[in-house]
C-alpha cells in the first residue's frame, strides 16, 4: 500500500527529487545527443556556454567561403599580368585552390549543379566574337556591280519614257520587266553568298571544338574546351593548347610558347616558384604538368584579344585566282561585243534601217516623237549592258564557292574537317602523301603481346622475381604521362594516356598487379626527361622516402636506344648478368625478330646509387636491361584497299616512321606500301639519319625510290618534303606531333590527325582527319578530284553558253539592227547559267572514276582539250540553229516577229538545259550514270524547265513572249534534245591523253 506523500521525511523527499532530476537531465542529454547526431551538417553542442561547431563536407561552400566572394575580373588580372604579388594575397596556388572549392587530387565536383554553379558565377569557356556579316550587307555588295548599277540606269529610264508615252497601265512592262529580273538576279545571288558564308563559319566553329583532359570527382576524363570551367584541374602534355588562364600546379619541365600572346618565339619555363602563370591559347612546347583553371572566356588574357584575330573565312582559293583571270579575259571579249552591238545598232537604228513589229521604220527623221527616240536608245543600250551581263561569267567564283562549301559539309560526314578552304583544290593534284605508321595506317589500340625479360620470353601466367616486379612498376608508374583511376575494387580500371602509355599501364596493373597511388607514395621524384623525339626515350631520377632512401634513375623508350646504354641484364630469377658483346648481339637480335612480327618494342632501363650520393640528372651509361615489351599495333581495315586505290590514281605513298627499321618494313608490306619485290631494297627502306646524311644530289636522285623511312626525326621529315617540293611534287603530309608542325606547314597540304593529334600539329594544318585513318586520308584525294572536276564542268558547261549569246545578238544586231534575245530574256539565261547551273553542277559527288586518272598538276590548264572539243561543238551547234532561225524562222514557223523571237529564246533555253546533262561527263559517253545519286541536279532541271514554261505561257508582258503552241514545243525541244547525240558523237573524236 503506498503511503501519502506528506508522511515522507524531508530527507527522503530530497533524495527523491534529486533522482527525479538527475533522470530528466539523463533523458535531456539523451535526446540532444540522438538529435545533434541527426543533423545535417553535425553540430556539437556544450551546456551553458552554447558553442556551436560547423564541420562542412567536402564541396559544400561554407557561409564565409562562397565562391561569389571571389572576383573573376581580380583574377584575371593576376594571371593576365603575371602579378605574383595579387597572388600572395589569395596565400598560395593550394590556398587559391580550397577557396575556388578545389580538390588537388579529385578536382572538382562532376555534378552539373557545380559545375552550373561555376559557370553562373564566372561565366563560361567561349569568347564573343564580332558579329558575322548580315543578309543586306551581301545584298549591299551584289548591288555594287557597276553592270547590274548600269542596267538598273537603263531600266528606270525606260521605265519612265515607257509610262510617259503609254500611261501606267501599259508603260512600265519594258522597264518594270527589267528591274524585277535585275532584282530576282540580285536576290538569288545574295541568298546563295549568305548561306555558303553561314556554312563555313559553322565549320570554323566546329575546328575550334578542342578536346580537354580534366580531373573531375577524382577521375580523368575528356571534355570540350568551351565546357572547362574555373576550378578544373587540367592535364598538359607536349603541344596541346592552355585552355584557358590559370595556374602551375605541378610537372615537370613545362615550357609554354607564348608567341600566340606576346609576339615573341622563345618557349617561357613555367614553375611552381618564379613563374606559375599558364595564359590560354598558349601552346605547350615541352614538359607536362596540372594546372588550376582561374579564369575562362572573356575574363581571359586571349578573351580580351579575341575581336581583333577571328579568322577570315573568305580567303581567295588559288583556282578562285585563276578564274578571276579567266573571267577578266571573257569579260574583255563580251565588253568588245557589247560595244560593237551598241554602235551597229546605233548606227541603223537613226540611219533608218530598223522596222517595228508592223513594218513600219523606226526612225524617220524629225516626224519621230522625242520619247520614241529615248525609249530606243535606252532599248539598245539596256540590250548592250545585258550582253556585258551574260559575257561576264561571274559564275566561276560563285560555282568555286558552292562546290568548296559543300564539299567540305560532306568532307566532314566523311570524318575530315577543313581548316583552309584551299587545302580542298589543292589536295586533287597531290602526286605524293607521306604519311605517319601509328594510328594512320594502324588501328592505334595498342596492346603488349611479347614480353622478354634478358635472353628469355615470359609466358603469359609465368611469374617474375619479387625485386624485378618491384623495378618494373616504379619504371612504368613514374615514368609516364598517363593516370590510373580506379572508381571501385569490383570495376576494372580507367587507363589514360596515349596508346603506348595505356598499354603499358595496362600491363603493369594487369599482370604485374600495379597500384600506381601505392608506387608514388613510396617515391619521390627528384627529375624528370620528358620524351625526346630526337632520343626516343624518356626518364626519371627518384629516391625511395623509406629505408635506404636509395636515388635510382628509370628510362623508357625504344629497344635499341635503350639497350646501347644498358652494360647489365636482368634475369626472371632477378640476377643481374653482365652484357657483354655476345649477349647484347643475342638481344639485339631478339629485337629485330619482335621487330619483324611488326611489334613496336619498348625497353626499361634502370640504374641505382646510394642515397648519399649527390645526383643531379639522369645517368646515362652502364645502365641494367629490366626489360623489353613488345607492343602489337594492328593495321587498320580497308587500309591495304587504300594505298592500292592511290597508286592507281598515280600518286606515292611514302611511311614516315619513329620506329625501327624492321617494324617499319613489316607494317610497309602488310600496308601495301612495299611492292614483294622492294621488302628487302636496300633504297626503298632507309633509316633517318642515312637520308640526312646523303649529299644534296643523293638525297635527290635516291628519294623517287624511297618508299619507307624508319628511325626518323622531325628535321628529316621536314627535309623529305622539302626535297619532294623542290623535284616538282605536290606533296600532302600527315602528322600529329608538336614536332610534325613544321613539315604540316612546309607540305602543299598538311593533314593532321584528329583524335592523338596535338593542337600545334592541328594549327599547322589545313585539314583535320577526325578518325585519324588512312583511309580518310584518300577520301579527301577523292573530293580534291571532285572539286577540280566540279569547277571544269561549270566552265564547260558557261562558256558554250556565253559564246553562243555573244555570237547569235552580234550576228543578229550587225545584220538586221535588232537582238533576239532581250534584257530580260539574257537576264534569265544568266540566272540559269550563274546560280542554278553552278549548284547543280557543283555538287556532283565523287566516283571511282577520278581515282584511276593521274594527278592534275598545278599548272595545268583550266580548259582542257577534252573541253574546248565538247564546249566549240555545242556553241557552234546552237548559233547554227538560232542564226537560221533568226533569219528565215518567220517562214518556217509562219508566224510573226514576236512568236520568232519567243522560239529563239526557248530553244536557247532548252539548249542550255540539255547541254547541262552533257557537262556532267567531260569524256564518259554515258552521261546519265550516276544521275540518280545527285537529286539536286534533277529538281534544279526540273525547276528550271517549270520556270520557263512560266516565263514564255503566263509572263508575257514581263518577258515580252507570246505563247507557243504544241507543235512549236516540241520543235523546241526536240532541237534542244538533238545536244545530247551531238554530244555523243563528237565525244568519239579522240583529243589525245586527258589530263
Amino acid at each position: 500500500m503506498l503511503r501519502p506523500h506528506g508522511t515522507y521525511p524531508i530527507a527522503c523527499k530530497k533524495k527523491w527529487r534529486m533522482a527525479f532530476t538527475a533522470i530528466s537531465f539523463v533523458k535531456l542529454l539523451h535526446h540532444l545527443s540522438k538529435k545533434a547526431l541527426h543533423m545535417k551538417p553535425p553540430t556539437l553542442f556544450r551546456s551553458f556556454s552554447y558553442l556551436v561547431i560547423d564541420v562542412a563536407p567536402p564541396h559544400v561552400s561554407s557561409p564565409s567561403r562562397k565562391l561569389s566572394n571571389v572576383d573573376p575580373k581580380e583574377l584575371g588580372q593576376m594571371v593576365g599580368d603575371k602579378r605574383l604579388d595579387s597572388l600572395t594575397q589569395f596565400g598560395d596556388v593550394k590556398e587559391l585552390a580550397a577557396l575556388l572549392e578545389t580538390d588537388l587530387k579529385r578536382g572538382i565536383s562532376d555534378g552539373d549543379d557545380d559545375i552550373n554553379r561555376r559557370k553562373r558565377v564566372f561565366g563560361a569557356n567561349v569568347f564573343t566574337r564580332p558579329p558575322s556579316r548580315g543578309f543586306l550587307s551581301f545584298v549591299l555588295e551584289a548591288f555594287k556591280d557597276s553592270t547590274i548599277i548600269i542596267l538598273l540606269f537603263c531600266a528606270v529610264l525606260s521605265l519612265g519614257f515607257g509610262i510617259k508615252q503609254n500611261g501606267w497601265k501599259e508603260g512600265w512592262y519594258d522597264g518594270g520587266s527589267v528591274i524585277l529580273a535585275v532584282i530576282l538576279v540580285i536576290g538569288v545571288s545574295s541568298v546563295s553568298n549568305f548561306n555558303q558564308s553561314r556554312q563555313f563559319k559553322k565549320l570554323s566553329a566546329k575546328s575550334g571544338n578542342i578536346g580537354v583532359e580534366v580531373v573531375r570527382g577524382g577521375r580523368r576524363q575528356s571534355v570540350s574546351i568551351s565546357e572547362v570551367v574555373v576550378g578544373d584541374i587540367v592535364h598538359l602534355k607536349i603541344g596541346d593548347q592552355v585552355p584557358a588562364d590559370g595556374l602551375f600546379l605541378e610537372g615537370h619541365s613545362l615550357k609554354v610558347d607564348e608567341s600566340s600572346m606576346s609576339g615573341e618565339s622563345d618557349h617561357v619555363n613555367v614553375n611552381a616558384d618564379a613563374n606559375p602563370f599558364l595564359l590560354s591559347g598558349t601552346k605547350v612546347a615541352d614538359g607536362f604538368a596540372r594546372m588550376l583553371v582561374t579564369s575562362v572566356g572573356m575574363n581571359t588574357a586571349w578573351g580580351a584579344m579575341i575581336g581583333s584575330i577571328t579568322r577570315e573565312l573568305d580567303e581567295e582559293t588559288p583556282l578562285q585566282v585563276r578564274l578571276k583571270k579567266l573571267t577578266s579575259a571573257i569579260g574583255k571579249v563580251g565588253l568588245f561585243v557589247a560595244a560593237l552591238v551598241l554602235v551597229v545598232s546605233m548606227m541603223r537604228y537613226f540611219t533608218g534601217n530598223t522596222r517595228d513589229d508592223l513594218g513600219n521604220r523606226e526612225f524617220v527623221g524629225r516626224k519621230t516623237k522625242f520619247d520614241d527616240v529615248m525609249n530606243a536608245v535606252v532599248g539598245i543600250v539596256a540590250a548592250a549592258v545585258t550582253i556585258v551581263v551574260v559575257a561576264i561569267p561571274e559564275g566561276l567564283p560563285l560555282a568555286v564557292t558552292l562546290t568548296l562549301a559543300y564539299s567540305m559539309k560532306k568532307m566532314m560526314r566523311d570524318n575530315a574537317m577543313v581548316r583552309r578552304i584551299s587545302a580542298c583544290e589543292t589536295m586533287g593534284s597531290a602526286t605524293t602523301i607521306c604519311t605517319d605508321k601509328t594510328g594512320t595506317l594502324t588501328m592505334n589500340e595498342m596492346k603488349v603481346s611479347e614480353v622478354r625479360v634478358g635472353k628469355k620470353l615470359i609466358a603469359e601466367g609465368e611469374k617474375l622475381a619479387p625485386s624485378l616486379v618491384q623495378l618494373l612498376k616504379e619504371g612504368i608508374g613514374l615514368n609516364t604521362t598517363g593516370s590510373v583511376y580506379q572508381p571501385q575494387e569490383i570495376s576494372l580500371p580507367e587507363i589514360s594516356g596515349s596508346p603506348t602509355e595505356k598499354a603499358l599501364l595496362s600491363w603493369a596493373v594487369m599482370d604485374l598487379g600495379m597500384d600506381i597511388d601505392e608506387v608514388k607514395q613510396h617515391c619521390e621524384i627528384i627529375h624528370v626527361e620528358t620524351f625526346n623525339s630526337e632520343k626516343k626515350r624518356s626518364g626519371i631520377l627518384m629516391r625511395e622516402k623509406k629505408g635506404s632512401n636509395r636515388v635510382h634513375t628509370h628510362w623508357k623508350g625504344a629497344a635499341e636506344m635503350i639497350l646501347a646504354m644498358c652494360s647489365n641484364y636482368y634475369e626472371n630469377t632477378g640476377e643481374i648478368m653482365i652484357m657483354g658483346d655476345e649477349e647484347r648481339a643475342q638481344i639485339g637480335n631478339i629485337v629485330k625478330s619482335m621487330a619483324t612480327k611488326s611489334l613496336r618494342c619498348i625497353a626499361f632501363a634502370k640504374k641505382s646509387s646510394n642515397g648519399n650520393e649527390h645526383i643531379e640528372k639522369l645517368e646515362e651509361s652502364e645502365l641494367t636491361l629490366l626489360g623489353i615489351l613488345g607492343l602489337r599495333d594492328p593495321c587498320r581495315p580497308g587500309v591495304k584497299a587504300a594505298v592500292e586505290s592511290c597508286k592507281k590514281a598515280g600518286v606515292k605513298i611514302k611511311m614516315i616512321t619513329g620506329d625501327n627499321v624492321h617494324t617499319a618494313r613489316a607494317i610497309a608490306s602488310e600496308c601495301g606500301i612495299l611492292e614483294p619485290n622492294e621488302e628487302f631494297n636496300e633504297e626503298a627502306v632507309v633509316e633517318g639519319f642515312q637520308f640526312r646524311n646523303y649529299s644534296a644530289e643523293e638525297r635527290m636522285d635516291k628519294i623517287d625510290r624511297i618508299r619507307v623511312m624508319a628511325r626518323s626525326s622531325p628535321f628529316d621529315k621536314l627535309l623529305m618534303v622539302q626535297c619532294l617540293k623542290h623535284k616538282g611534287e605536290v606533296v600532302a603530309v600527315t602528322g600529329d606531333g608538336t614536332n610534325d608542325a613544321p613539315a604540316l606547314k612546309e607540305a602543299d597540304i598538311g593533314l593532321s590527325m584528329g583524335i592523338e593529334g596535338t593542337e600545334v600539329a592541328k594549327e599547322s594544318s589545313d585539314i583535320v582527319i577526325l578518325d585519324d585513318n588512312f583511309s580518310s586520308v584518300v577520301t579527301v584525294l577523292r573530293w580534291g578530284r571532285c572539286v577540280y572536276i566540279n569547277i571544269q564542268r561549270f566552265i564547260q558547261f558557261q562558256l558554250t553558253v556565253n559564246i553562243a549569246a555573244l555570237v547569235i545578238n552580234f550576228v543578229a544586231a550587225v545584220s538586221s539592227g535588232k537582238v533576239p534575245l532581250n534584257a530580260v530574256q539574257l537576264l534569265w539565261v544568266n540566272l540559269i547559267m550563274d546560280t542554278l547551273g553552278a549548284l547543280a553542277l557543283a555538287t556532283e559527288e565523287p566516283t571511282n572514276d577520278l581515282m584511276k586518272m593521274p594527278p592534275v598538276g598545278r599548272v595545268e590548264p583550266l580548259i582542257s582539250k577534252a573541253m574546248w572539243r565538247n564546249l566549240i561543238s555545242q556553241a557552234l551547234y546552237q548559233v547554227f540553229v538560232l542564226l537560221i532561225l533568226q533569219f528565215k524562222g518567220r517562214s518556217i514557223f509562219e508566224v510573226n516577229e514576236k512568236v520568232k523571237n519567243t522560239i529563239i529564246f526557248n530553244i536557247f533555253v532548252l539548249c542550255q538545259v540539255f547541254n547541262e546533262f552533257n557537262a556532267r561527263k567531260l569524256e564518259k559517253k554515258n552521261i546519265f550514270e550516276g544521275l540518280g545519286k545527285n537529286k539536286l541536279f534533277i529538281v534544279i532541271v526540273g525547276l528550271t524547265v517549270v520556270l520557263q514554261v512560266v516565263l514564255v505561257e503566263l509572263l508575257k508582258k514581263f518577258a515580252d513572249t507570246e505563247r507557243l503552241s504544241w507543235g512549236q514545243w516540241g520543235v523546241c525541244v526536240a532541237i534542244g534534245a538533238l545536244s545530247w547525240p551531238i554530244g555523243l558523237l563528237v565525244k568519239c573524236v579522240s583529243v589525245g591523253p586527258s589530263k
